[in-house]
């Protein structure tokens, strides 16, 4: 298990502090605010805590104000229902008494149905082509000093993506991209933990394939980027430390807003999840 990986796998390891209520902290990385997916599978990750036999089918997540790394999290579970066959919670994390982020999740018991799903591009495999760290060098002098940084770093999620020349044109082109990810060491087997995992990676990459549509580079200086809501769907069981190749696209941007899809298949082309995105996309004012 790599550094990074057992780094994740403490983020995700919240601390209980009453029935209802969990606190989980940020890697001191250096970034000026939470990483969007780190709070999703926290969030994930509470939600779960308070639920037994059913796994989550489903979460609606929404971004109210930029968290703090500095600064633990504290996770407040509301236990709306417990049904028959579902179980709903809502979380609210909070920042010194001010929420930051909101979820509902859903979670359903194992039962049979009926079975259909879309099928996968036909892409390059992973092991065709180079991961971000190979070809990081010929972007990174582009990049601000925390982003640097970032690259810099051991990470917890390997991506290496189908089309490289995404990070180096400047050329519209339709708005589609695609990824392979998974986590960069082996993760325990509980089912649960596997689908924080996959929360926590979603995040990546999804809002600037909108940017494509516009000739415009995932660190423009120009660019202020924000996650406003995260939506995400469990179709079936999945393991984040197997490649998965997640598909992206950008259907419309309006108003300072960009939305974006995802779909998340494993190499043998079965469909585990489906992703959803509004962000905040809006030029930097002058000063």
């Amino acid at each position: 298990m790599t550094s990074a990986v057992e780094r994740l796998l403490s983020i995700l390891d919240l601390e209980q502090l009453d029935h209802n209520l969990f606190r989980g902290r940020s890697p001191q990385d250096g970034w000026q605010r939470v990483f969007g997916g780190q709070v999703i599978g926290q969030a994930l990750v509470a939600a779960s805590r308070t639920v037994e036999g059913r796994f989550a089918h489903s979460l609606h997540a929404y971004f109210m104000r930029p968290g703090d790394p500095a600064v633990p999290i504290n996770y407040e579970v509301d236990r709306i229902r417990d049904g028959k066959s579902f179980s709903t919670r809502r979380v609210v994390a909070f920042q010194q008494e001010t929420a930051i982020f909101s979820m509902s999740a859903s979670f359903h018991i194992v039962e049979e149905g009926f079975d259909h799903q879309s099928d996968m591009p036909d892409v390059p495999g992973p092991d065709e082509l180079a991961s971000l760290n190979d070809i990081k060098e010929k972007f990174i002098d582009r990049l601000p000093a925390n982003i640097k940084a970032y690259f810099a770093r051991e990470r917890p999620i390997e991506i290496r993506p189908v089309d490289t020349s995404r990070f180096f044109t400047q050329k519209a082109r339709e708005p589609r991209q695609s990824i392979w990810i998974r986590a960069t060491g082996k993760l325990p087997p509980d089912p649960a933990l596997h689908q924080c995992a996959l929360a926590y990676a979603s995040d990546f990459s999804l809002l600037d394939t909108a940017l494509i549509a516009h000739g415009r580079l995932l660190f423009d200086p120009e660019l202020m980027m924000a996650s406003l809501d995260h939506a995400m769907w469990f179709h079936r069981p999945v393991r984040a430390d197997e490649w998965l190749l997640y598909t992206q696209d950008s259907p419309a941007a309006h108003g300072a807003r960009g939305f974006c899809r995802g779909s998340i298949y494993t190499r043998q082309g079965v469909l585990v999840a489906s992703v959803a995105q509004e962000g905040l996309i809006r030029k930097k004012r002058a000063m």
